[in-house]
């Protein structure tokens, strides 16, 4: 059974849901909120985009939270309105796949210690390559990602 797609059902099993995640309690991302919030949105907005996607998000995500113009927090930043279209789709943020939640969290958590190169030369968005720019345009282009189009 895949206890991430069972948030809804937590009290069935030793999980803990956080902002749509579910984590085992043992495993101590259930204490680190941080790291469910940067791994639910690496994971909705980067499926498909490889490690780089992953990595170039989670940076802007961080840069947000260094801003002034954003939440000071991680989950204050993945839970601004709809900043991430994922967060206003009305659907629940259950990480369904295994395998893309399992590269989520490995991001996460390589990412929030603040070590690692920011791809993204400091961006503070993003939008899919698929997408026309609108007022991401009006925004100075940093260059390409995994698929995403990035910005300061």
């Amino acid at each position: 059974m895949n206890p991430l797609s069972t948030c809804g059902l937590a009290f069935l099993l030793p999980l803990i849901c956080l902002n749509g995640v579910a984590a085992h309690a043992e495993s101590g991302e259930s204490q680190q909120p941080a790291l469910s919030c940067l791994a639910e949105a690496i994971y909705f907005e980067t499926r498909g985009t490889g490690d780089e996607g992953g990595l170039a998000v989670a940076h802007v995500i961080l840069n947000r939270q260094k801003n002034p113009e954003f939440p000071s927090t991680i989950c204050g930043v993945v839970n601004d309105g709809c900043q991430f279209s994922y967060r206003c789709d009305g659907e629940p943020e259950i990480l369904k796949n295994a395998t893309e939640r399992d590269r989520a969290f490995r991001i996460a958590r390589l990412v929030l210690p603040g070590t690692s190169p920011d791809p993204t030369d400091g961006a503070l968005f993003f939008h899919s390559k698929s997408l026309e720019p609108g007022w991401f345009a009006t925004r100075q282009r940093i260059g390409e990602i995994g698929g995403n189009v990035f910005y300061r």
